[in-house]
């Protein structure tokens, strides 16, 4: 009864907030203004600004042009769900990393357009078929690493850690000579996508970006998920070395920005969009990133990415024109600097600095590999949350680091069925 109430109210709150995209929003038929509407599923305040001021801008330009911009948050993803079932789109939508595998057939392409001939080359493989179809305008690119406290690893003469070793001595230095007052890691279970990232980031050094790696076996179905183990085994290890804040389990991830502030954090396995919270704090904390640690032997550390804000265009909208001007226009070069400085995120344009105050150490990096977030790429759709789940349950003392792998396999067989 409960589930089919929620179902409901998700349908109800969907046509409330993206309303009807199949033309009925024409003023008239002689030249009236025309809507359109248009979602997005970030929920940092930062990044709704700047797109809003974005849209604004369009709309003083183009004012036969009104944009109906969404932001449902938590529900975004429900909402499109059910948008994709009754296929009545917003005229533009983030595809949130899902362009092609969840959006694709809704989605119109983009390659003729003339600002995809700038793509960089990190974000343009990432939502282009190999037939060439351009899925979404990229409004900045994921690039994300070991996020890190500047101050904390000066004090304890940290050198940013190149391997995975490296980065639990580093952990293990900071937690001896802070006498316990400096966490190393802070893992939340109360927003269990926390703990997951810890999963999907060090997955692909373990098994991705080795000149052997294990990519193919992945994906033809053919892994021995006993080599995932290590992960859990050190997940494991962290939380009973302290290595991790001992509250986990009831733990929340706003509390983090706090301990950044004071000083009394020194990594966090996220983007970089916390950092406005932790500015409010302490406006002279001073953060940066570097790439995520590699594992194997010979092997570079590299960095986790792809999507982060986009637009789709809905292939059947009525305004295909009008949708397209304003993506051209968002395409501007001013306009997506503004927004990847916003987001702290680089520019998914050649010939774009940006990033705001994190620039710097992309340009640093340039040279190191992004490579896709592995369950985008690895796992079925649904695996996220077991991730997550088997997490806290390894934690809390539930199941071990070989039950958590062969729970993994177990899982991956069923959702690969669907």
């Amino acid at each position: 009864m409960k589930k089919s109430l929620m179902i409901v109210m998700i349908v109800l709150l969907s046509i409330g907030i993206f309303g009807c995209s199949n033309g009925s929003d024409k003023t008239n038929a002689s030249g009236g203004s025309v809507k359109l509407t248009v979602a997005s599923s970030t929920a940092d305040q930062g990044m709704k600004t700047a797109l809003t001021d974005v849209v604004k801008a369009f709309e003083k330009e183009n004012p036969d042009i009104k944009v109906d911009l969404q932001f449902p948050g938590s529900n975004y993803e429900n909402i499109l769900k059910m948008k994709m079932a009754s296929n009545d789109l917003p005229d533009l939508f983030d595809t949130h990393g899902w362009a092609i595998k969840r959006y694709g057939n809704y989605l119109a392409d983009l390659s003729g357009e003339k600002w995809a001939a700038n793509l960089s080359d990190t974000i343009k493989p990432v939502i282009t078929d190999d037939k060439g179809k351009l899925y979404a305008l990229p409004l900045n690119e994921a690039k994300e690493g070991v996020l890190y406290n500047v101050d904390v690893l000066k004090k304890y003469n940290i050198e940013i850690p190149k391997t995975f070793d490296e980065l639990v001595a580093a952990s293990e230095k900071i937690v001896k000579e802070s006498k316990g007052e400096v966490t190393p890691f802070y893992f939340a279970a109360l927003d269990s996508w926390t703990i997951g990232q810890y999963f999907d980031y060090f997955a692909n050094p373990l098994l991705i970006s080795p000149k052997q790696n294990e990519a193919e076996a992945l994906q033809n179905g053919s892994f021995d998920w006993t080599k995932w183990t290590f992960l859990p085994e050190n997940f494991k290890k962290f939380y009973d070395k302290k290595l991790i804040n001992q509250d986990m389990l009831t733990a929340k991830y706003v509390d983090e920005a706090k301990l950044f502030a004071e000083n009394k954090l020194a990594f966090a396995l996220h983007a970089p969009a916390s950092i406005a919270d932790v500015k409010k704090i302490n406006p002279d904390a001073k953060m940066g990133v570097f790439p995520i640690p590699s594992i194997k032997a010979g092997d570079e550390p590299t960095f986790v990415g792809g999507e982060r804000f986009t637009l789709g265009l809905w292939k059947d909208t009525k305004h295909a024109k009008e949708a397209k001007k304003l993506l051209d226009f968002i395409a501007k070069e001013d306009n997506i600097k503004k927004i990847s400085d916003t987001t702290l995120a680089p520019a998914p344009f050649k010939g774009i600095t940006a990033g705001g105050e994190f620039a710097p150490f992309y340009d640093q990096y340039k040279q190191n590999r992004v490579l896709p977030y592995f369950d985008r790429l690895y796992l079925p759709n649904g695996m996220w949350d077991v991730m997550c789940t088997l997490g806290q349950d390894l934690i809390a003392g539930n199941i071990t680091p070989k039950e958590y792998s062969s729970k993994m396999k177990a899982e991956v067989e069923r959702l690969s069925k669907k």
